[in-house]
């Protein structure tokens, strides 16, 4: 079935096209012979109708199509005597040469379709009258179309493909962000973990049991995340087996800040407004912007104090993560106005969502991050009650 299928050098719309062109081109020829008083010939109308069907090998074949279909015309011409006319049939064949083939090919064709399609028209071998300023114009008609049509359609192509390269950089932007944010986060508070149970080992074996056991739900938090970000990649060449996880979100900051302290920093919560479900792409943004802040923090201040504000508002919702700097009070150096990792690719998450971020030293000492995010609160009516709410009120 595969090398018959393969074999098979046309469709179903070339189908209807040869069908189409020889119904046209056949009625057309009645018409004429009827008009001028002749007879219709079965031997003229089998070679109309066979030049039709050659344009069933037009896409594959396209010169060789247009001398077929110009010959058994000839053929038709000087065996039936009837008025200078251009055809649905070379028309489509000359059509499918101009738009598929070069244009010194092009060329050729026009200056030989002109000349041969008047062969034999009007019961003359060849008559250099109007029927072939006719033809000639009619020529050029369609091979104008046939290489305006390529042209749109080659910049169309170009477009298509200048989309596809853009998404998958933009994927590959969304794709290196998510690691920078997985990998970062986890890997600083493990490496955190690891030195104060080090640290600890020898005069507090429980601070670093402690320790160790953070460390450890730290590594297997960062491998379900790095699992989930893979299952996504490897979508549709698996089959899922598994519900996948949620992603963060704006209620998860609980756990960032906790992961915080248990790292050694004194890091504060704060929620202010009347808190409401956001979209999942607003949360994820708001929970890796925290949690990307939090990790420069510890990573360039080391254990010093850290406040996370987060306000709803009614159009919007905004985040600001503020340390204190260094304890011996010497300025961090810190990648900022566009500068690092991962600051870019907070920078490019909150454009993506129409937000504004600020990202700078503080002039009291420290380092401050600020979002803000468009969040449109749902109306009364549409917002759907939360499963824990109901619970209490019943």
């Amino acid at each position: 079935m595969g090398t018959r299928a393969e074999r098979l050098t046309w469709t179903r719309n070339d189908a209807l096209v040869a069908v189409g062109a020889a119904a046209v081109d056949l009625t057309g020829f009645a018409l004429e012979t009827q008009f001028e008083g002749a007879s219709l010939e079965v031997l003229a109308a089998f070679t109309v109708v066979a030049s039709s069907l050659a344009l069933l090998a037009r896409r594959r074949h396209p010169v060789m199509t247009l001398c077929a279909v110009l010959l058994l015309g000839a053929v038709v011409n000087l065996t039936a005597s009837v008025s200078p006319h251009f055809g649905l049939t070379p028309a489509v064949a000359l059509y499918s040469v101009a738009v598929a083939c070069r244009p010194s090919v092009v060329a050729g064709a026009a200056l030989v379709t002109a000349p041969l399609n008047s062969l034999g028209q009007g019961g003359l071998l060849f008559d250099p009258g109007p029927g072939l300023l006719a033809n000639c114009a009619a020529t050029l008609l369609i091979v104008v179309t046939g290489v305006l049509v390529r042209r749109w359609q080659r910049e169309t192509e170009a477009k298509r493909a200048l989309l596809a390269e853009r998404a998958v950089a933009d994927e590959r932007r969304r794709i290196a962000r998510e690691l920078h944010d997985i990998v970062a986060h986890h890997i600083t508070t493990m490496q955190l973990m690891a030195g104060g149970a080090r640290a600890n080992l020898a005069h507090d074996p429980e601070v670093a049991r402690e320790a160790l056991v953070t460390l450890e739900q730290s590594g297997r938090m960062a491998l379900g995340e790095m699992r989930q970000l893979l299952d996504v990649l490897r979508a549709g060449e698996e089959p899922e087996t598994a519900v996948p996880a949620p992603q963060p979100g704006a209620g998860d900051l609980d756990r960032i800040v906790a992961e915080a302290r248990a790292a050694g920093s004194d890091t504060e919560l704060t929620v202010t407004g009347p808190a409401r479900p956001l979209p999942p792409t607003v949360g994820l943004t708001v929970f890796r912007v925290v949690q990307e802040a939090l990790t420069n923090a510890r990573k360039h201040a080391g254990n010093a104090p850290a406040r996370v504000r987060l306000a709803y508002g009614p159009e919007e919702v905004a985040v600001e993560v503020c340390d204190d700097g260094p304890a011996d009070g010497t300025a961090a150096r810190r990648p900022h106005r566009g500068g690092g990792y991962g600051l870019i690719g907070m920078r490019e998450r909150v454009a993506l969502h129409g937000g504004t971020l600020e990202a700078g030293p503080r002039e009291e000492g420290g380092f401050r991050v600020a979002v803000r995010l468009p969040a449109p609160a749902e109306p009364e009516a549409h917002r759907r009650p939360h499963p824990k709410r109901e619970e209490l009120r019943r």
